[in-house]
């Protein structure tokens, strides 16, 4: 089992993410049009993310090989390119191709949800008349000091300033309002609701100033916790442990924690036995990995600081984690897209953009060279003949429950590509199977506007850890203000607080199954089970004389992502599942295989110049 480090949450567009089928009583909510919620997709709450219905021709088209999709349209629209996916690497590769290749190249990205930017994406909430801004996925740009010079190329082109945030980004935040890591242990799980000002692991660090705890220390954590006698003896003995205790000689330590589980670590060399103390320790990596702890080795459980591994002060001194548009990367998208149809909003960079609010009737404009059709689900891409030879690709989509056609030069297939073999006629079998074994992990993003955060500032909460709730962090947002948008300054403010859920499967079962189960469990939930959810969690958390929640909780948008954070096949798998195939290529980051924005827009590059 090899290291980590903190990812940041993007990918390519989810076009035909299909692993599960959607389970009955998901569609839309019939009721949206008689809240009179706006049709801006920013700005619609309720289940976003994979919205439902998002998905839906995907899970038919490869979980019951659906094939007839009734009579197709073959549409008067030819391309130079059409990009399966509309996510950052997928935007990426329209942006490279027409830098390529001229700027009158006609490109069309399809995508099946009715946003663009995959997991960048932007959440409006709006309380007591103003609109606040957030991300409901795909958080920040990750050391971008680090990223390749072609990245760094596109960001400057497309308007992202990184120095920027040295100054948009509030360091001093959470210090100046005393907020700081805690955990929260709910009634239901350990058997009372208490908050704890001790966070247990790692998590809090990428929240850049944040105070790390401190406020107990080890001794007087574990005394306050609610668990037996015994469970709160064998928790200090894990928090006051550490490597020291394995008998392994000192030049093959390295070694030893990477080939050996965490959860055995803690059973057989701590002597933890008790339910409560493994569930926290099972949370405390949260997203860090694609997994629970349970399945981590215990050099991953110490890189990613989990239950028992001191906290670090900062994140990285070097990269601090502070690269964070207010809505998250999806700040990134719309700059790609803004470049690439110009008449889509106003604003002459990233930073202008923030509060620029985008014409959707001017993404698939037939005037534009570059056109962004949404809820358009590809289901089939075929040669016109031999794809050695063939001098063009038929592409098909599902759009409005009608089938259309369109052909094109050449295709980037920027989508889960997983998915890939169901969509792609004639991929030679090696290829096909190879792609079938990458796969995606379940998370998800909530965000709660509120009309204030009186009892988050009363109860010192800038981040609290929640081993027993479905949402196992809960923080108040990135503190940054810029493009003329201001982040909450007073608790008597209105504000967005974060909430983020990693769902596991069975202990100890393998990934693979697990992200299965869960992503299950994750579909088959209406808004209201969240809700109920939402309401318990910050109820139990919060006090009473300062939290109502029918009074102070404006609106909710849970983003589901079924299909979440890259998770690499075996092997060579990988990089045989990327090949080029005729006219057709592989980008997204499942084909690095990553999860972060830098390497998707690497993947289009690679895959825009792969184009015959």
């Amino acid at each position: 089992m090899g290291r980590i480090t903190r990812r940041d949450f993007v990918n390519g567009t989810l076009v035909a993410a299909g692993a599960s089928l959607l389970p009955s009583g998901c569609e839309r909510p019939a009721d949206l049009d008689e809240l009179g919620l706006s049709d801006y997709p920013p700005s619609l709450t309720g289940l976003r993310g994979s919205h439902p219905g998002a998905n839906a021709h995907a899970h038919a088209l490869a979980w019951a090989n659906k094939s007839d999709w009734g009579t197709t349209t073959e549409l008067k629209e030819s391309y130079d390119l059409v990009v399966v996916g509309g996510g950052i690497s997928g935007l990426s590769a329209a942006y490279f191709y027409q830098r390529e290749h001229g700027g009158d190249k006609k490109v069309l990205v399809l995508d099946n949800h009715d946003d663009f930017g995959g997991h960048a994406k932007r959440n409006e909430h709006t309380v007591g008349g103003r609109t606040l801004i957030t991300y409901g996925g795909s958080q920040t740009i990750v050391k971008p000091k680090h990223a390749s010079r072609v990245v760094q190329a596109l960001l400057e082109d497309i308007g992202v300033d990184t120095e920027r945030f040295d100054t948009a980004y509030d360091r001093v935040f959470f210090e100046r309002n005393n907020l700081g890591a805690v955990t929260y242990f709910n009634r239901e799980v350990f058997g009372e609701d208490k908050v704890v000002r001790h966070p247990f692991c790692n998590y809090p660090n990428y929240i850049e100033g944040m105070v790390m705890g401190g406020k107990l220390s080890n001794e007087e954590a574990a005394r306050q916790v609610p668990l037996s006698k015994r469970g709160r003896e064998q928790l200090l003995g894990v928090l006051n442990g550490g490597l020291h205790l394995l008998d392994v000689p000192e030049g093959e330590l390295d070694d030893y924690i990477d080939s050996h589980a965490y959860f055995d670590y803690l059973k057989n060399i701590l002597g933890v036995d008790d339910p409560g103390v493994l569930r926290m320790a099972r949370h405390s990596g949260l997203d860090w990995a694609s997994t629970g702890t349970d399945l981590m080795s215990i050099g991953t459980a110490r890189d990613c600081g989990a239950l028992g591994f001191a906290p670090k002060a900062v994140y990285d001194e070097d990269n601090p984690y502070n690269c964070h548009f207010p809505d998250g990367n999806a700040g990134v998208a719309r700059a790609l897209v803004k470049k690439l149809i110009f008449d889509v909003a106003e604003g002459n960079n990233a930073e202008e953009l923030v509060l620029s609010k985008f014409d959707y009737g001017e993404l698939d404009d037939p005037t534009h060279a570059v056109r962004i059709r949404l809820n358009s689900t590809v289901v089939n891409v075929g040669h016109g003949g031999d794809p050695q030879d063939s001098s063009e690709v038929f592409v098909d989509y599902i759009n409005n429950d009608r089938s259309h056609q369109v052909r094109a030069k050449n295709v980037v297939m920027a989508c889960y590509n997983m998915m890939i073999p169901h969509i792609v006629s004639g991929l030679p079998e090696a290829q096909a199977a190879a792609l079938r074994l990458q796969t995606k992990s379940p998370l998800q993003y909530s965000t709660v506007g509120m009309k204030n955060w009186r009892a988050m500032k009363e109860m010192e909460i800038g981040m609290a850890m929640s081993p027993g709730n479905m949402h196992q962090a809960v923080l108040m947002d990135f503190p940054v203000s810029m493009g003329g948008y201001e982040y909450t300054r007073s608790p008597d403010d209105p504000c967005v607080i974060q909430m983020i859920g990693c769902p596991y499967g069975t202990v100890g079962a393998p990934a693979r199954d697990q992200y299965r189960d869960a992503r299950f469990r994750m579909l088959s939930l209406r808004f209201d089970d969240y809700e109920g959810e939402i309401r318990s969690h910050l109820g139990g958390m919060l006090p009473k004389e300062l939290f109502d929640f029918d009074r102070d909780v404006e609106s909710i948008t849970v983003n589901r992502w079924a299909h979440g954070y890259t998770v690499g096949g075996p092997g060579d798998s990988t990089k045989t599942g990327r090949q080029p195939f005729g006219r057709i290529t592989i980008a997204n980051c499942d084909s690095a295989p990553g999860a972060d924005m830098k390497t998707a827009i690497d993947m289009a590059f690679r895959a825009v110049n792969e184009l015959v």
